[in-house]
């Protein structure tokens, strides 16, 4: 019996096949698109900041799960700059110290921010859930889950543009994440698409690479599904027995 023959698209079909995913990114969901339009309360925009500090923290936390499954020393020297770049080093504060600062400009404390008394048990979910995949996951695999970052610049790209105009109580030293990670999301995504690019030659792997990142654009997608309940439509996490944020940490 003839072995199946190898329908697999060739290099540059499936990079374009991956960046077609774009039309999933959450810039198009309807708590982004009303955030960049200037449609979104104070306490709508606070809102997003406390809970996607949960996201931030966890970002060096997944690289260091990356790192750890791979054993090619090549790769992890590169993938070490994710860590630093979040958990800072010297001469840069780093990307959570930075959206500490973007939680202050919005007018959160850093206290109530670093504590997570605002994560809604959707985002912890959703978040923990692309943690566990990375720390289990193969490396490839798990790098794969990062091409979201195909997709980055544009949405911080749209913040620095819109959110000046639209939301002038916000101090303008927030705004440094946004530029740090314009350069640093293109410089990332080099390197993981090149990754999956080389890893993911059959079609089998192909598929499955397409599974993965739909799985990375789920999780980014039901973070703002969780904040449209809560946020949007004053549905927050057992409001019907309770008047009372229970899903606050300790509570």
């Amino acid at each position: 019996m003839n072995a199946k023959a190898n329908t697999a698209m060739n290099r540059q079909d499936f990079e374009q096949a991956l960046r077609d995913k774009g039309a999933y990114y959450h810039i198009h969901h309807p708590y982004h698109r009303a955030m960049y339009s200037g449609q979104c309360t104070p306490e709508q925009i606070r809102g997003w900041v406390a809970n996607r500090y949960y996201y931030q923290v966890r970002i060096p936390q997944k690289d260091a799960a990356i790192m750890s499954n791979c054993p090619d020393a090549s790769v992890r020297r590169l993938w070490l700059q994710r860590i630093l770049d979040h958990d800072g080093h010297e001469g840069d504060v780093g990307g959570i110290e930075a959206w500490l600062t973007l939680a202050e400009a919005v007018g959160l404390s850093r206290e109530e921010v670093i504590d997570e008394r605002h994560v809604l048990p959707g985002v912890r979910f959703a978040v923990d859930a692309y943690f566990n995949f990375a720390r289990r996951a193969t490396w490839q695999e798990a790098a794969c889950s990062s091409l979201t970052e195909l997709f980055a610049p544009e949405i911080h790209q749209s913040r620095l543009d819109s959110w000046p105009q639209h939301y002038p109580w916000i101090e303008e030293n927030g705004y440094r994440y946004f530029r740090k990670r314009l350069s640093e999301a293109r410089r990332d995504v080099e390197h993981g698409l090149a990754i999956t690019l080389d890893h993911f030659t059959t079609e089998a792997q192909q598929q499955r690479a397409f599974e993965i990142l739909q799985f990375k654009l789920d999780i980014l997608w039901s973070l703002l599904d969780a904040l449209t309940m809560a946020y949007v439509h004053q549905t927050p996490p057992y409001h019907t027995v309770t008047d009372q944020p229970v899903w606050h940490r300790g509570l």
